[in-house]
């Protein structure tokens, strides 16, 4: 299992990136965004919410608000 903080800038994102074999929770501390998906479906993201990204899923975080989106994101693995 692993974790970080990310920071995103206002208009910036993290890139598109998979699950893998892993799972991946994110909980927004603060800010708002948006989670895309490969389908080209999008999910909102803001301040005290979590999201959940199953193994296997492509998924992109941007910060589409005007302060910065901060978020913890921890994976761990499935196999």
């Amino acid at each position: 299992m692993r974790s970080g903080l990310v920071v995103l800038t206002p208009g910036k994102s993290v890139g598109k990136r998979s699950t893998e074999h892993n799972e991946e929770l994110l909980i927004v501390l603060q800010g708002q965004g948006e989670m895309s998906f490969r389908d080209g479906s999008k999910l909102p993201v803001k301040a005290n919410t979590a999201l959940y990204c199953p193994p296997e899923t492509e998924h992109n975080v941007t910060n589409t608000g005007t302060d910065p989106l901060a978020y913890v994101y921890v994976v761990a693995g499935t196999r």
